[in-house]
């Protein structure tokens, strides 16, 4: 029963919703992801500057990308390369690109609806802004349940299970071990809270990356001469074109939708959460920067894994296998043995990083049903519990529920998305102009967005204090403020 929702639900209700709105979005937008694709690089060059207490830009890009870039990037691609063929690889470039201009959107509402906690940081996300935009206090609270069983559980399990038994099969550890070890390692990270969560991805998240990368590309320019023809099998596949995978274009399809917005999570309504907490002068930057995440996701590492397996030789069509040990031995296939394991210590990095990114959305989630510190203490509990738990089930019954529980976040967020387009936007616009004006650095004004529910603790109005620091200046006791 489960596969039979999840297969109308993930494979045809997503790609509706996922392709369908996507492509709405960037029209309307004007492709936003095309005309500020340059401004990008500006923009992440500018989130490396943060202010004192606060969380950058950057660290909640890296934040993301710690989620972004986990098992979808490695294992992901290999089983949409394995049931869809070299022409998934398309699609998921397809998701993508109409994705960027829904990150875009989703995480620059997510900074109009922050709020500030009291402690120098922010919240935000959907749930906030389908309580503060749409006025839909129940609406928000079922995205909250869903985004808390999806990441906060669900996937934790997932992601335990795919690293402890890639270890095991690569080293020979015991998945019990692995399971207790990587519980012990993230219980030090969670005590620490969301500043830890972000200083252990500011450290693992570019070193994890900028390796994989590396040695993927020793891959792809050693065989550089097959790389045209294995481009053009790709766009072939795609439509159907290429007699050796012709029979696997509805797969293709599926596949690369449902990998490529399980890779990247643009319009899911994730994302949001992270792209709250920085501090930045415009909400329009950090829709900026999160819509390059989306890029760096899948055009650069998930391209990098679809090649590596695709020119390695290993990979014929028909193989039957999970995508770790494809992407393993098409590594190996290159370079050696030691291929299995590099891919091995990758996704253990990978996965780690992910599991952090996970419980953060959880505890948001959590924090936006209720602030009673004894709850959030029990649910740190049971995430560790459930990592020492996955290392050791098999978790096709848990990974169908939580496609599920998936599809059903995108729906709520990109209706959500939908309703409130308008006002995004509106801030789109203010951006664009001030950009146009000549201004390096748009400030968000929000005296033009009075008839909006705003923080201004939040969002003061340039050159004024926010509430809080002017009741510090005259002297109100913290008590009162």
């Amino acid at each position: 029963m489960l596969e039979v929702i999840n297969d109308f639900l993930s494979g045809k209700l997503l790609i509706v919703l996922i392709v369908g709105l996507g492509s709405y979005f960037t029209i309307r937008s004007r492709f936003v992801q095309f005309r500020h694709f340059r401004h990008m690089f500006t923009v992440f060059k500018e989130s490396l500057r943060g202010q004192a207490g606060q969380l950058s830009s950057f660290q909640a890009l890296m934040l993301s990308l710690a989620g972004r870039v986990g098992a979808g990037n490695i294992a992901g691609v290999g089983i949409a390369v394995t049931l869809g063929g070299p022409g998934a690889v398309f699609w998921m470039w397809v998701t993508a690109l109409v994705g960027m201009s829904s990150s875009f959107f989703e995480c620059t509402l997510a900074q109009v609806y922050k709020r500030a906690d009291g402690d120098g940081l922010y919240r935000g996300g959907p749930a906030y802004y389908i309580q503060h935009g749409l006025k839909l206090k129940g609406m928000a609270v079922v995205f909250s349940i869903l985004l808390l069983v999806t990441y906060g559980f669900a996937f934790n399990g997932l992601q335990s299970y795919t690293v402890t038994h890639s270890l095991q099969n690569a080293f020979g550890f015991s998945p019990n071990h692995t399971g207790i070890a990587l519980a012990v390692l993230l219980a030090i990270v969670f005590v620490g809270g969301i500043k830890r969560i972000a200083s252990v991805s500011d450290l693992l998240v570019p070193v994890k990356t900028l390796a994989y990368i590396g040695v993927t590309l020793y891959v792809i320019f050693s065989q550089i001469e097959h790389v045209p023809a294995m481009l053009e099998t790709i766009f072939k596949s795609a439509f159907g074109l290429d007699p050796a995978f012709g029979g696997l274009l509805g797969s293709a399809i599926v596949m690369g939708v449902k990998r490529g917005v399980f890779a990247n999570e643009a319009g899911l309504g994730s994302a949001p959460n992270v792209a709250a907490v920085a501090a930045v002068k415009h909400p329009g930057a950090q829709g900026v920067v999160q819509a390059f995440s989306v890029f760096l996701d899948t055009f650069v590492i998930c391209t990098c894994t679809a090649l590596l397996i695709l020119l390695s030789g290993f990979y014929t069509p028909g193989f039957e296998g999970d995508g770790i040990v494809l992407t393993q031995n098409s590594l190996a296939a290159v370079v050696g043995d030691w291929g299995r394991l590099f891919v091995s210590v990758a996704l253990s990095l990978f996965v780690f990083t992910c599991i952090l990114y996970n419980y953060y959305l959880g505890e948001t989630s959590l924090q936006f049903l209720t602030r009673n510190r004894i709850v959030l203490m029990v649910y740190r509990a049971l995430v560790l519990a459930l990592i020492v738990w996955g290392s050791v089930q098999n978790l096709s019954t848990v990974f169908a529920f939580a496609d599920i529980t998936m599809t059903c976040l995108a729906f709520v967020n990109l209706i959500a998305l939908a309703m409130l387009f308008k006002i995004g936007l509106r801030v789109m616009r203010d951006y664009d102009e001030q950009r146009r004006a000549g201004v390096g650095q748009p400030v968000f004004d929000s005296s033009k967005f009075a008839d909006l529910d705003l923080d201004l603790a939040a969002w003061p109005t340039p050159g004024q204090a926010a509430p809080r620091e002017q009741d510090a200046a005259q002297g109100v006791p913290a008590t009162q403020r």
